[in-house]
């Protein structure tokens, strides 16, 4: 019955198993207490009918019956709310006395295992005692005294006895507060530790960790056996000891611990540096205490394990490094050093190059040296070395692109040597990989033919903003719209207009772009007040415009200053800021080089449908005006009009009210419209919406359809204003445009 019966049958027999828990013959009320539990399992809503029955078995004397009877006390607790309060004010004292009379009973041969009488009737008092006792301090007051008992009295060089230990120690982990059963609990787990069973150590750190939340001090006293396990053979062991040492971690210790694990980084399996890097890594940023002391240690993970180093470590290093102007000059003193010592660690080779490029007249002049540092003697010609060794040698896109920056910024910093750094750039001018062909020709063209602007264009980097940059980070910087002439609103760290359309998020900033130069070169909007060279033609449609053509939002054509243009290498080519990205950004990305195909790219609304072609009409026909948005606060109206020959072209006035009691100040609209449409935004009549609609905004929108007759007019808004000085944000989609627009 317990493990064929349905639900209806365990309802029907419950009553008959229910009476065999009383009956005479011990096996029958074992079995039928073992029925009992698959019956309460399956049907919870009996669970009372078994609750006195049950509290009679924990007087049996019989072990085979005890043990049935407290596994069916504890099921019947964890069902049932009323069975754990009537446990815990009728059964505590009892089982505490079952409890006792088991710890002290005399040698019994027929229960007896490794010394140890039942073992198994021990390990399930005590979870029975750990339910009852969890978050009722009266009942975790009557069991303190024979849990102390267990966990002294029980020997630890059995396996049976380790068994027990460790269940008592999972009780006293559980119940309400006793700071001295605790330490005496934690003290067991140290124990553990040092055991030579792996199993043992490893649930002995699985409790560890959990003992940290409740007593860290007692947790703390076992740390230099926890590091041990660190170096153990066992790699579970190793991993569950790391992330132990990771959560003992604080300001006191932190110089101590990161010693250590980077003292066995040096000698760890390759399959565990990456985990252990990580954590120190991870270490050194939350508790650092100093810059120095962060240099210093991270210098010293990228030189054993650099190639192991995700990218935000270096990109925060090299942010970190650049917001400590004192240390400039022993950075990259050390960086020099560690760079002919682990030239084969990817990431510490970025960090150096890069460091030499900002500051190599620092290297050479032995500028800023601190007390007890050792001077290095090096001349120009020792620095371009260095980052014509991370060309030759390394393979890797984002090194090669950061050396050739570097030697861009040598150029500028030692003009005597400018041939030779054109040279090695040069090397580059027939790669296969468009980034370093495209950069190597650009850098070159700066070095030969503009040596008027060189000197401000390879400035060494301001001082790069760390909250700014964790923020970014770890997702957590909020995103405040930026004005902008064209009445596009740009977030100042990611792509809302991107956003407007569902391609990304926020906090994902675009490869190889940063700041105003996102939307100069891939939106064509142009940020700056330099207005567009006339006659400027449109940049090839390349794999890194796809935001170009699938927004193509304000002039197709290049909207780049005359100052960039002239350091563009031919015609046709990009504008170089995406090549010099690299100078205002630690990051460097790699970007796609395959054309965009025309037919290629799927509409991205996926809410165009097709229409029938509208006979032109000279006359210029009229068209219903639309409320192309309306919400509790605020309305816009869509007027249309078309000019007089062009059928694919769409004048939209549109016009904003307030329906609310409180003026909308700093009031921007955004729009974006799929691939096949191209939409100008003419600025806004003001930025102060009036309350109550006794005024409104308009603004002049022209939207040209390629596909006109066959696909209608879609449109993505956001408008961003301040209420009462806190930023508000609306967004819709507009569908309702007259079909034969």
């Amino acid at each position: 019955m317990g493990n064929i019966c349905s639900a209806e049958m365990a309802r029907d027999l419950a009553p008959e198993v229910e009476r065999l828990l009383q009956f005479r013959d011990p096996n029958i009320r074992k079995k039928a207490a073992l029925c009992s539990i698959r019956i309460i399992k399956k049907v919870p809503d009996l669970a009372e009918n078994f609750i006195n029955p049950s509290a009679s078995l924990l007087k049996e004397k019989h072990h085979g019956v005890l043990i049935t009877g407290v596994q069916l006390c504890t099921d019947l607790c964890k069902v049932s709310p009323e069975a754990l309060e009537h446990f815990r004010n009728k059964c505590t004292d009892p089982l505490v006395k079952v409890l006792k009379d088991v710890v002290n009973s005399p040698y019994a041969p027929e229960y007896d295992i490794a010394g140890i009488t039942d073992p198994f009737l021990h390990i399930r008092l005590l979870k029975l005692l750990r339910v009852l006792g969890e978050g009722d301090a009266d009942a975790s007051d009557s069991m303190n005294d024979i849990l102390a008992q267990v966990a002294t009295k029980t020997e630890s060089n059995k396996n049976a006895g380790n068994a027990i230990l460790y269940q008592c120690v999972e009780t006293i982990m559980s119940i309400e507060d006793n700071s001295g059963l605790r330490v005496l609990a934690i003290n067991i787990l140290g124990r553990f530790l040092s055991n030579r069973d792996n199993n043992i150590r490893y649930v002995a750190l699985n409790m560890l960790m959990k003992a940290i939340a409740v007593d860290a001090q007692a947790v703390q006293r076992h740390r230099a056996t926890i590091l041990e396990c660190v170096k153990d053979s066992d790699i579970s062991i190793r991993k569950r000891a790391l992330e132990l040492v990771y959560l003992l971690v604080n300001e006191s210790n932190v110089k101590p611990l990161t010693k250590e694990l980077i003292d066995y980084l040096e000698v760890s399996d390759q399959e565990f540096k990456g985990d252990l890097t990580a954590k120190i890594c991870s270490i050194v940023e939350r508790f650092s205490p100093e810059k120095i002391w962060y240099i210093d240690q991270m210098l010293k993970v990228l030189s054993e394990a650099g190639n192991f180093v995700k990218d935000q470590v270096w990109h925060g290093l090299i942010v970190v490094i650049s917001n400590a102007t004192e240390l400039h000059g022993y950075t990259v003193r050390s960086l020099y050093r560690a760079f002919h010592s682990s030239v084969e660690q990817e990431s510490l080779v970025r960090v150096a190059i890069w460091c030499i490029g900002e500051y190599a007249d620092l290297l050479i002049k032995n500028s800023g040296m601190l007390a007890g540092e050792e001077s290095l003697d090096v001349s120009t010609t020792d620095a371009i070395d260095v980052v014509e060794v991370a060309i030759n040698h390394h393979s890797d896109l984002t090194t090669k692109a950061m050396a050739l920056v570097a030697l861009l910024k040598l150029s500028g910093r030692f003009p005597s040597h400018s041939q030779r750094i054109k040279d090695i750039i040069a090397q580059c001018k027939g790669s296969l990989l468009l980034e370093l062909q495209q950069r190597a020709i650009e850098f070159n063209s700066i070095i030969e033919k503009h040596q008027n602007i060189r000197s401000t264009l390879l400035e060494r980097m301001p001082v790069l903003d760390e909250t700014t940059y964790s923020g970014r980070r770890d997702g957590s910087l909020p995103t405040a719209p930026v004005k902008i002439p064209s009445g596009v609103a740009k977030p100042a760290d990611a792509a809302p207009l991107v956003d407007l359309l569902d391609l990304g998020s926020d906090d994902t900033p675009m490869p190889g772009s940063s700041g105003n130069d996102f939307l100069n070169d891939l939106l064509g909007v142009d940020l700056s007040s330099t207005p567009s060279q006339p006659g400027a033609s449109q940049a090839p449609n390349l794999g890194t415009d796809v935001l170009l053509d699938l927004l193509s939002i304000g002039n197709p054509v290049d909207s780049t200053s005359p100052t960039i243009d002239s350091l563009t290498p031919s015609k046709d080519s990009k504008s170089p800021l995406a090549a010099l990205d690299a100078l205002s950004s630690p990051s460097i990305s790699a970007k796609a080089s395959s054309p965009a195909g025309s037919g290629s790219m799927m509409d991205l609304l996926d809410v165009v449908s097709p229409v029938k072609p509208a006979p032109a009409d000279n006359n210029g026909p009229a068209y219903p005006s639309a409320i192309a948005y309306e919400s509790s606060s605020l309305k816009i109206m869509f007027d249309f009009s078309k000019p007089p020959g062009k059928p694919q072209t769409t004048n939209i006035k549109a016009t904003f009210t307030n329906k609310t009691a409180n003026a909308y100040s700093d009031f921007i609209f955004q729009a974006a419209v799929p691939k096949f449409l191209q939409l100008h935004l003419d600025p806004a009549s003001g930025n102060t919406l009036p309350a109550s609609g006794t005024g409104s905004i308009t603004q002049s929108l022209q939207v040209t359809n390629s596909q006109h007759g066959k696909k209608a007019i879609v449109m993505r808004i956001r408008i961003a204003y301040k209420l009462n000085n806190k930023d508000v944000l609306e967004e819709g989609q507009v569908n309702n445009f007259p079909r034969n627009l």
